[in-house]
């Protein structure tokens, strides 16, 4: 039984959903909520694994909801909407699905098939891991990823285009930003460095390792939960074992 919750300001869009849901049994309703205050409370309370959840509401809007949800707890979301320039927005924040009001009977079929697919694999490894990223997203502070790196040396400064950077391997209180030509030492640590890299650009496979993906050429399993990844500079670089989660998602 997959358990849901209906969101949305308008009596008559709810009353559409729960229409459309009496063709789906497997699914049950199990809370309905008019605004955003209403609907952080249900989700919390009620756990629910999938939501309905409008954008415009009165009070602050669907994006906000889904920010407000205990982490612990975030469902599945299928937006909806009367305005498709909100779709991007939402599967940016990794929405299940988008459905436009009025909504199509047809169109939300679609959706639920989409959705079976979905809970298939709910106990998976995969499903842990996309449920992650979504809060990781949702913690992390938009448009807060560096592009360059100030290096001082002997009194001078240059900047280092972190596209520019293969690897980059931890030197005690430093770290050295390894270009195609020229090793750079930062003062850094790898920790604190680490969330300042855009992880769509970066994966870290080691607590002294983090690898540019753009310049990887390979990727080789060698056991015990651990890979060697081949630079284009011809480096070869190990992983340790506790990166095992970021590599498989890496090479999905």
């Amino acid at each position: 039984m997959i358990r849901a919750v209906i969101v949305d300001d308008e009596y008559l869009a709810r009353q559409r959903i729960l229409k459309l849901l009496e063709a789906h049994p497997e699914i049950k309703v199990v809370d309905e909520a008019k605004n955003g205050t209403l609907a952080v409370k249900a989700i919390n309370l009620k756990e629910p694994d999938l939501v309905f959840l409008d954008v415009q509401m009165p009070d602050f809007d669907g994006f906000e909801v889904v920010k407000k949800i205990k982490p612990s707890q975030l469902p599945y979301i299928v937006f909806t909407t009367a305005f498709d320039s909100y779709a991007i927005q939402a599967f940016n924040i990794h929405a299940l699905d988008y459905l436009l009001k009025p909504i199509d009977e047809d169109r939300f079929n679609e959706s639920i098939q989409k959705l079976r697919k979905y809970f298939e694999v709910l106990k998976t490894s995969a499903f842990n891991e996309k449920l992650m990223r979504m809060v990781k997203d949702f913690e992390r502070p938009q448009n807060t990823f560096i592009s360059q790196i100030t290096i001082a040396d002997r009194g001078w400064e240059h900047d280092v285009e972190l596209d520019d950077v293969l690897y980059i391997e931890a030197n005690g209180n430093y770290v050295n930003l390894q270009t195609m030509d020229k090793s750079h030492l930062y003062r850094s640590t790898m920790n604190t460095l680490s969330e300042q890299l855009n992880p769509d650009d970066f994966l870290r496979i080691h607590r002294s390792i983090i690898l540019n993906r753009r310049y990887i050429s390979k990727c080789t399993y060698i056991s015990n939960n651990e890979y060697a990844f081949v630079m284009k500079d011809g480096k070869t670089l190990q992983s340790g074992r506790s990166y095992r989660q970021d590599i498989m998602q890496y090479l999905r």
